[in-house]
């Protein structure tokens, strides 16, 4: 493999020397009319030409030049700038480039998964928005997409655009509105650099020289290194059988339509064994999808026998088919955050060994029986029968996705599409991204503070601020206090706020229960900006709402005190209500809890299940959707607990 890259990278130099033997200086397309330049601090600018060839850069009346090096590359350094504009830019080898309409200004990157990539045009009020968005001191440019084995120097294409209802409408709405307010604010030039790839994770983001220093990914990046991109079909097909084995593409679980292997009396001796929940990439399974069966035998006493039941299954992604000692008791079809219950009829059940057989389809990503294991269980009226632990698997069917995705393996994102943009100045980076990491919410707490201090170090501009947006509500809401991957992502996300210079814009109270792109972009780009405001121009604007900072147990209550309050906590429910508590004892059982505001910056919370109270949690659900707590600047309150309980997401 390395004599292959090895004549790669020579074939590449050949090519980039064939194309400079005609003296073509060529630029990244970034350098290209109307771009905006990052003022206030020296401004690299590079290229390629012929070997050895004189190339000068001429901006502002001020000449540099230098010579390009053996691989036909040049770099010069400009002196920094005030805002301003427009300028012209001439770039001189053996032939001429002129870069027009230049603006020195505020260069942000804008990156992350599909809210990031989410358009104007599919904003709210976006017809209108799109109509009034003629604002030519805002530039926007946006990176293709693009996925790469190793880190690249050049983008393939790419040009920046005066910010008018012809280009607005297909960028970045999160950007747009972000670049907007903080353009209204400082009435300086604003340049938007918008790199996003909906539904990926925040480790393809990331450098091979971090991935490289995380245990959990390195593994993942030797195997990258190894690959053959033209035979990457075959190697996936040929790793997916030397590790689990032959495969079929029909269900061998169903013989003439009957669920043999759902059977009672089924012998799954030789079936492999999973702890459950769990998701089955993470149990051997990395890069299955498919059709997966799933049994699990218990023991019952005779006074359970022919007794009606309810069977909880915790979540599964995708669909599912769920049999009881053969019989089929219900079946859910693509919902993968959906908890499973279903009932089991009265003579179902019966004294001894009964069994349960799920039949789970997992249609791409992560699969399988996860969640709380608590909410894997058989109840009765009288009876809780814990289900988690080890279950019998086998594969049905095994479907090989051959197409090298941005997920595929760590780094493939940060190679094409943040790395040719490398080191061009910048002020900062906003973020919109965590969806994809939350069932590994605890894993996150590391990858992308990781991810933060990585891009700094490759940009080599310090502690760039860092901005980022917490995750919306989403998901149907709880009757009753549950564990929520969600919610750890979001803890793992505040957590972040301790690097230095970094931001969160909270989404928490603008979400929509059934789409995970909740179409009030306005608001996260103001609050987004609020946070560029303080953190990047220290101005004296509140960028938080209301965070946890301590609490004290008088008895049967809790007082907990927050910062960020501004003026003061404020109850935006019509009644004066503080919604979204919950409260535990030692049993870590939660409760919802009666919630009183008693100072500036103090709640007391009660509730009358628990006398002697241990803990306390806000928001702490995929979708708390009647949060009210707010500071005096209309910031909703930071979702958190004040206990350090295992996660559902932490590795054991």
């Amino acid at each position: 493999m390395r004599t292959i890259l090895k004549l790669t990278s020579l074939l590449t130099l050949f090519l980039l020397t064939n194309l400079f033997a005609d003296a073509q200086v060529v630029l990244p397309p970034f350098f290209n009319c109307n771009m905006v330049l990052q003022q206030g601090i020296p401004i690299p600018v590079w290229g390629w030409a012929s070997p050895g060839e004189k190339v000068s850069v001429t901006f502002n009346n001020k000449t540099v030049t230098t010579k390009t090096a053996k691989d036909g590359k040049w770099r010069v350094t400009l002196a920094a700038m005030n805002y301003g504009g427009p300028y012209n830019m001439v770039v001189k080898g053996k032939n001429l480039r002129t870069i027009e309409n230049i603006l020195i200004g505020e260069v942000w990157v804008c990156s992350g998964q599909s809210n990031m990539e989410f358009n104007l045009s599919s904003a709210i009020r976006a017809e209108d928005e799109i109509a009034a968005s003629n604002y030519p001191e805002i530039r926007l440019f946006t990176v293709k997409k693009r996925i790469a084995q190793t880190p690249q120097e050049n983008l393939e294409e790419g040009e920046w655009w005066n910010c008018s209802p012809i280009s607005s409408s297909h960028f970045s709405a999160v950007a747009y509105f972000f670049g907007r307010e903080l353009y209204l604010k400082l009435k300086v030039p604003i340049g938007l650099i918008n790199t996003s790839w909906g539904g990926t994770v925040a480790e393809t983001w990331t450098s091979p020289e971090a991935i490289a220093n995380n245990p959990d990914f390195a593994p993942m990046l030797e195997n990258l290194k190894k690959i053959d991109l033209k035979e990457y079909s075959k190697s996936v097909e040929k790793e997916l059988r030397d590790r689990v084995g032959e495969y079929s593409t029909t269900d061998q679980g169903i013989k003439d339509n009957e669920p043999i292997w759902a059977a009672a009396a089924f012998d799954d001796q030789g079936w492999k064994t999973m702890p459950l929940p769990g998701y089955i990439e993470n149990n051997g399974l990395q890069g299955v999808d498919g059709i997966i069966w799933f049994r699990k035998n218990i023991e019952l006493d005779a006074s359970l026998a022919g007794k009606s039941a309810t069977l909880e299954l915790a979540k599964i992604n995708d669909s599912d088919v769920t049999y009881v000692n053969g019989v089929k008791v219900g079946n859910t079809e693509l919902k993968a955050e959906a908890k499973r219950s279903y009932t089991v009829p009265a003579g179902i059940l019966k004294a001894g060994k009964n069994n349960i057989t799920v039949r789970v389809e997992d249609i791409g990503g992560n699969g399988g029986i996860y969640g709380d294991p608590k909410e894997m269980r058989l109840k009765t009226e009288n009876t809780s029968l814990a289900l988690a632990g080890d279950w019998k698997y086998r594969i049905g069917v095994l479907k090989i996705n051959a197409t090298l995705g941005p997920n595929s393996y760590p780094t493939l994102l940060y190679n094409g599409m943040i790395s040719p943009l490398i080191p061009y100045g910048i002020k900062g980076a906003i973020w919109y991204q965590g969806e994809g990491n939350a069932g590994r919410a605890f894993q996150y707490r590391r990858v992308f503070s990781d991810m933060i201090k990585d891009w700094r170090k490759q940009w080599n501009q310090g502690d760039f601020p860092f901005l980022f947006v917490q995750l919306a509500n989403f998901m149907k809401a709880d009757s009753l206090p549950a564990e929520s991957t969600w919610a750890e992502l979001r803890e793992a996300q505040t957590m972040t706020l301790s690097l230095p210079k970094t931001g969160m814009a909270s989404a928490i109270d603008i979400g929509d229960a059934v789409d995970i792109h909740p179409k009030d972009k306005q608001t996260v780009g103001k609050r987004l900006a609020l946070s560029a405001l303080n953190v990047a121009y220290h101005q004296n604007v509140e960028n938080l709402g209301p965070v946890f900072k301590q609490m004290k147990i008088i008895e049967n209550k809790v007082e907990i005190t927050f910062d960020h309050v501004s003026k003061g906590l404020v109850s935006k429910d019509k009644y004066g209500y503080v919604k979204g508590f919950t409260v535990a004892g030692a049993d870590h059982k939660f409760y919802w809890a009666k919630a009183v505001l008693t100072g500036t910056n103090t709640i007391v919370v009660t509730a009358t299940e628990v006398t002697a109270p241990v803990a306390v949690r806000y928001g702490w659900a995929n979708n708390p959707d009647d949060l009210c707590l707010y500071n005096s600047e209309s910031l909703p309150a930071d979702p958190f607990r004040t206990d350090k309980w295992r996660g559902i997401t932490e590795l054991k």
